[in-house]
């Protein structure tokens, strides 16, 4: 992996774009915020217009909705990300400070909560993101610190990072994480792509041009975005560019909120619904 992030220090330059044509769109959202797809298929969706999160299957039929909004288990108050493996549902629940576990089928598990622990170096407030690594251990942005925090599987605090010590690597206004299968950790500052380790060492930065919003790791498929385009690498390959992703057969592009590429697909979210999309040719 030091090679991609080699590539990442020396060049922001963006490889030729690659495209994908539109074959179908699914989902029904007043105000997406996030979207993760597990391996086994199902799509999660955190809307914060309703304060709540849904379980699609990629036929995109709505197979269960949770929250509304609250201050309670049962309930959701700004939920700004999802993340999902094929047994268990993270969710950051911005204005009620927690980090939210389900079950796959959306049910609710437990909640994580440090704002009001003896010790400072674990409160976190206002998450606005979290993933889980290889190991089960959970990141996430704190966002009223601005820093991530690793919290082991049973939820003891173990490291911060990124914060006002990071030196070259401190952050300013982390807005999302993703964790590569080596258990790296890529976050979004701005218009940077920050790369720490899994013990919070800074590795690499890159620099675009433009603001991203989203940053998606799905089987080292790497997407990154902006409200109006999309950027891809595959991480699983030494050499590999962020390359353009341009789309074709939709007449105006809406805001985009995020993107993930799953079996050979692209799934782009918007506010309201989910595009999905075929690559074209080898490009």
């Amino acid at each position: 992996m030091k090679k991609i992030f080699l590539l990442f220090i020396i060049t922001s330059s963006i490889a030729l774009s690659q495209s994908y044509q539109l074959i179908g769109e699914i989902g029904e959202f007043n105000q997406a915020s996030s979207f993760y797809i597990a391996a086994n298929g199902f799509i999660y969706v955190t809307d914060t217009g309703n304060d709540e999160i849904y379980m699609l299957d990629t036929l995109g039929n709505l197979k269960k909705t949770f929250g509304g909004y609250g201050w309670n288990d049962n309930s959701l108050d700004d939920p700004m990300d999802v993340f999902a493996d094929p047994l268990t549902v993270y969710v950051a629940d911005k204005n009620n400070n927690r980090i939210k576990r389900f079950d796959r089928d959306l049910n609710y598990l437990s909640s994580l909560y440090t704002k009001d622990s003896d010790n400072p170096q674990e409160r976190f407030a206002y998450p606005v993101s979290c993933a889980t690594s290889n190991f089960g251990d959970l990141y996430l942005i704190d966002s009223e610190n601005i820093r991530v925090l690793k919290f082991d599987i049973f939820g003891n605090y173990l490291l911060e990072f990124g914060g006002f010590d990071a030196g070259t690597f401190m952050l300013s206004n982390p807005l999302q994480l993703a964790i590569a299968s080596n258990n790296n950790v890529f976050v979004i500052d701005e218009n940077k792509i920050i790369v720490f380790d899994q013990y919070g060492n800074g590795i690499s930065k890159i620099n675009l041009d433009e603001k991203l919003n989203s940053i998606r790791i799905l089987f080292d498929n790497l997407t990154v975005t902006t409200n109006n385009n999309i950027y891809y690498t595959n991480l699983s390959l030494p050499n590999e560019p962020l390359t353009a992703i341009r789309l074709y057969g939709v007449d105006e592009m809406p805001k985009i909120v995020s993107s993930i590429i799953f079996n050979n697909k692209l799934y782009v979210l918007t506010s309201s619904k989910i595009l999905i999309f075929n690559k074209i040719g080898n490009n």
